[in-house]
């Protein structure tokens, strides 16, 4: 692992959802720039001291080299931290599973697709929503033309806990998330929006060809957007919407997915992952489960405890550590992990939804 030591909230969540099925063991880690804040970290985490590291490239030439040396990495520090130590690690040889957002800018983006072009081994990407298993099920739904031609798409990504100033108090997620220079150009937009956009694509096999972006930064003082509406135009002509904002008072992680074709529709919150709305045109609506009846193979395939049992966040960051360690083992389905197409996509989302609103909300198209 690289970054995620004492104090950081995202790389516990990547190691216990590493952990979750029996696939991977923590063995060695750069888990901050400071040596014996990494040596301190490392020693938290059962990590061997000759195999934590204060430096990324460093760690990278010395694991490459060792006979028992890592099968891949995880990257989970800041986003203008994310470019150099991914391109490191895949030179090295070693495979990559990256957060979200790819990285801070274009200029990185491009490099990074380079390297993964260039790479004999797998680059991941933890768009984690993509492995909730009711996430996974309308993603099948729609490939086998149950709601039909698609027509119109929304996704919301409301939260609330930038409404007020946090960033000044000391809050260190929010200090580099609201600092540009750390998370790129992008706030809400980069942060939540591009999970947002790429559950949107993920599930309808639609690329949006163009976006008209309306970004505000609410908080005083704030130099990244914290709230964005958003237009869609899709491939086949279907519409979409996207909103995502953390000032809206009383949603804490409020991400919700509606997708309508001509056949039918379905709903999706996060918040309550193990319930989905379906609609087929002239029919009552149907209540779908995560593991309940008719769901098929792949359903239990996503799941780990009988339905009724609430499984969610960590289960389904689970099964994109599951699903990379499968595809590094040479049989995964690629087609279920986001990669580095899914993180172009959603540079791309950032910088047309920043070009966009900076010219009064013009569409920006590809």
């Amino acid at each position: 692992m690289v970054g995620g030591g004492q104090g950081a909230f995202i790389g516990a969540v990547h190691r216990i959802a590493a952990r979750i099925d029996d696939r991977w063991e923590l063995v060695a880690g750069a888990l901050s720039s400071d040596l014996e804040r990494a040596m301190a970290s490392a020693s938290d985490l059962g990590i061997a001291p000759d195999r934590s590291y204060g430096d990324y490239a460093k760690m990278a030439e010395i694991e490459a080299a060792r006979s028992d040396g890592i099968d891949a990495v995880a990257i989970v520090t800041p986003n203008h931290v994310h470019a150099a130590p991914v391109i490191a690690f895949l030179k090295a040889g070693i495979a990559v599973i990256c957060d979200k957002p790819l990285c801070a800018t274009q200029d990185e983006a491009t490099e990074i697709a380079k390297a993964v072009k260039a790479a004999k081994v797998p680059f991941v990407l933890t768009h984690n929503y993509t492995g909730y298993p009711l996430i996974r099920q309308a993603r099948a739904m729609v490939a086998a033309g149950e709601l039909g031609t698609i027509r119109v798409v929304q996704a919301e990504y409301a939260q609330d806990w930038l409404t007020e100033a946090v960033e000044e108090t000391g809050n260190k997620q929010a200090e580099w998330r609201t600092d540009p220079a750390r998370s790129g150009g992008g706030g809400a937009i980069g942060d939540i929006g591009t999970h947002a956009f790429n559950l949107l694509s993920f599930v309808t096999g639609l690329r949006a060809e163009a976006l008209a972006a309306d970004l505000q930064s609410f908080g005083p003082g704030r130099r990244v957007d914290d709230n964005a509406h958003i237009m869609l135009r899709m491939e086949g002509g279907a519409r979409g919407m996207l909103w995502a904002s953390q000032v809206a008072v009383g949603n804490e992680n409020g991400l919700r997915l509606r997708i309508y074709g001509d056949k039918g529709g379905l709903e999706w919150g996060q918040e309550n992952p193990n319930v989905m709305t379906l609609a087929r045109v002239g029919e009552p609506k149907k209540i779908v489960t995560r593991g309940g009846a008719g769901l098929g193979g792949g359903a239990g395939q996503w799941t780990r405890i009988p339905p009724g049992h609430p499984e969610g966040y960590l289960e389904g960051f689970a099964n994109i550590y599951a699903d990379a360690a499968d595809l590094i083992g040479g049989h995964g389905d690629r087609a279920l992990l986001p990669g580095i197409e899914a993180g172009l996509d959603g540079m791309w989302f950032i910088d047309a939804c920043i070009r966009s609103s900076k010219a009064d909300g013009a569409w920006v198209a590809r």
